[in-house]
């Protein structure tokens, strides 16, 4: 299955109904009078989040979405059949952008969150509503209105509460198929990953949380360099950042600084996201010539975050990790609740 984060498509709601022109003629009605019913409603065009959808793949080959008309109006007031609406179904965490005008229209996060997002036209008016004491015998009805046309800009957004970031080749995807059931690709080159990875760890309590790796940022990504750019979204929703930063590599403080800047130039809050700091493949470097304790040191007075080392190979490090990455959620979780409370 491919994994499309991005679309582009047209909706359209249905049209009103027309009302019609109509008159009673029976012989047991001696008055007759207008009878000429009103059009139906237009269908509109709901989207609703659903758990079963991971990508937006299914827009890549449809794009253009549109809900049924109103049915006309018919003889004795009889009104025109509503037009059905259109619901759409998109993976949760879809937000939807007017194309024309960048206005963010709503953003579903939660499975069965529904959002209208274009209203389906009223139905005209027929004869019978004109008849008045100064026209008894009204000639006249209104057509159906148009129901409302947009063009949409959908964003996956992945729902992952820990994010995984960090250079090319840092580890990231043998720590998530460490971690978790998930498979990602591993190869030793670069941007190995070329989409996001969700894993479910489970926690002590047996609860699942959801982890995602995030394709590798290189410098300059936030300008649209690499890979970064089109994923740096993936964590915006995310509540701590894991950043993954190898222990081989010839100057470790460059790589921490290089996606710190990345995630300043984004902008959009990651700068404020909670990290912690994971020193991996501590099993391929010589003791004797770094200083590993001495590295993670410096880490922590940069960034002023925990620090760890591991390696998810070997799965050295990693329980202490975890245990610091539930208790962040936690403190997270309860100032959450207090907030709602307060």
């Amino acid at each position: 299955m491919q994994f499309i984060d991005q679309a582009q498509i047209e909706v359209e709601a249905g049209k009103g109904g027309d009302g019609i022109v109509a008159f009673r003629r029976e012989k047991y009605v001696p008055a007759g009078g207008p009878s000429g019913g009103n059009g139906g409603r237009g269908g509109s065009v709901i989207f609703v989040a659903v758990e079963n959808l991971q990508t937006l793949l299914d827009f890549r080959y449809k794009h253009i979405f549109k809900a049924d008309n109103g049915g006309r109006g018919g003889p004795n007031n009889c009104t025109g059949a509503s037009g059905k609406d259109l619901v759409v179904e998109v993976p949760c965490g879809t937000t939807i952008y007017d194309a024309e005008t960048g206005d963010l229209l709503g953003d579903l996060t939660q499975p069965n969150q529904q959002l209208l997002i274009a209203q389906g036209g009223k139905g005209g008016l027929g004869n019978q509503y004109f008849l008045s004491n100064r026209n008894r015998a009204p000639e006249y009805s209104l057509p159906g209105l148009p129901g409302e046309r947009k063009l949409l800009r959908l964003e996956l957004k992945l729902l992952a509460e820990v994010g995984i970031i960090g250079l090319p080749n840092a580890g990231k995807s043998t720590l998530i198929s460490s971690l978790s059931a998930a498979r990602p690709k591993i190869a030793d080159y670069p941007f190995t990953t070329l989409i996001p990875n969700l894993g479910v760890v489970r926690k002590p309590t047996g609860d699942g949380t959801v982890f995602a790796d995030i394709p590798g940022l290189i410098e300059g990504a936030a300008d649209g360099a690499g890979l970064g750019h089109d994923f740096l979204r993936h964590i915006e929703r995310t509540r701590v950042l894991l950043h993954l930063i190898d222990a081989t590599s010839d100057d470790v403080i460059r790589d921490y600084n290089t996606i710190q800047q990345e995630l300043q130039a984004y902008g959009r809050g990651l700068t404020e996201r909670m990290q912690i700091l994971a020193l991996n493949k501590i099993d391929a470097v010589d003791r004797e010539t770094v200083d590993l304790e001495a590295l993670a040191t410096q880490l922590n007075h940069l960034s002023h975050a925990p620090v760890f080392l591991i390696s998810a190979v070997t799965r050295s490090g990693i329980d202490a990790m975890l245990q610091e990455v539930w208790g962040v959620l936690d403190q997270i979780n309860a100032a959450k609740e207090v907030e709602v409370f307060s």
